[in-house]
């Protein structure tokens, strides 16, 4: 993202259509950080009650991506690796990415996924991430 700005940001998020289906909103933006939040619903859950491993992924994914792209601008998520810590059980997740190291083509981020309930976060999932920027 060469402009950033939440308003810019909140645009390139409504125009990715699975955010839009899962229903992901961005709640910050600036340079190296961004945080993504989702409320669950019960298509995001899995058997057992909580949130689903593919829809903490998401989040992973694109807030790494998203913070990323604040330092290298029109970007693609090259690899990432995930650690669950806890079932994400809650109303919501919190989704906070930040850039550890940019380069010119590549940025290395890492992002942490709390699931909020009652109003208490719980960190559940860990992700590192590295970014790629989209040759012009």
């Amino acid at each position: 993202m060469t402009e950033i700005s939440l308003e810019r940001g909140r645009r390139v998020l409504s125009e990715q259509p699975f955010s839009v289906l899962v229903g992901s909103k961005m709640q910050s933006l600036e340079e190296g950080q961004v945080e993504l939040v989702l409320d669950l619903r019960k298509e995001h859950m899995q058997q057992h009650g909580f949130a689903h491993g593919g829809v903490v992924s998401y989040l992973a994914d694109n807030t790494l991506t998203f913070a990323g792209g604040t330092v290298l601008g029109d970007s693609v998520t090259l690899e990432y690796k995930i650690n669950f810590v806890r079932p994400a059980i809650g109303e919501r997740l919190i989704a906070r990415a930040r850039v550890t190291s940019g380069g010119r083509s590549q940025a290395v981020c890492q992002c942490d996924i709390f699931a909020v309930k009652d109003g208490v976060e719980k960190l559940c999932a860990t992700a590192q991430g590295t970014i790629w920027k989209v040759a012009a």
